[in-house]
């Protein structure tokens, strides 16, 4: 599927409503989940210790951080979607976060997103997007959400 691309205001109202797209799957590998480790300080069992994890973990192997799912969003977002004409673009939040079901390592993922609503705030226009992060051959979801972010569109 084509990146979707919005130009104004006024196009990215059309889809209030609509799915906008799905990206590519993407592989969340056992360096992915290490890396995040580094970078976060967590370095629970759970994710960092394939040996105890096979061992012991009800899943039978290491489970990607929560919060590491949450954080490729950004990038698949952009494989979903491009809002041109902007001077600024900010993350707003994250509503209704809820994890539904662990990453198993080497799993892949993928994430569909809905544009749920609009508002135009004076010029700077609240978008919110109902997102779920899939997991290939699983019948549950990572996660679900909503995230807002806010586009400065240029007049």
């Amino acid at each position: 599927m084509a990146k979707l691309i919005i130009n104004s205001y006024s196009e990215f109202e059309q889809y209030v409503g609509k799915e906008l797209g799905t990206s590519e799957w993407l592989k969340i590998t056992q360096d992915r989940i290490n890396k995040f480790a580094e970078a976060t300080l967590d370095y629970q069992w759970i994710h960092t210790d394939p040996e105890k994890a096979k061992a012991e973990s009800p899943f039978k192997n290491t489970i990607a951080h929560g919060y590491l799912t949450v954080s490729i969003l950004p990038y698949l977002w952009d494989q979903i979607m491009e809002v041109r004409n902007i001077r600024m673009l900010i993350n707003y939040g994250i509503e209704k976060l809820k994890f539904n079901q662990p990453v198993v390592v080497d799993s892949e993922v993928r994430m569909k997103v809905k544009l749920a609503s609009l508002v135009n705030l004076r010029g700077i226009a609240k978008a919110e997007l109902k997102v779920v992060l899939e997991i290939k051959d699983c019948p549950k979801n990572a996660f679900e959400a909503t995230v807002v972010f806010l586009y400065h569109f240029n007049n």
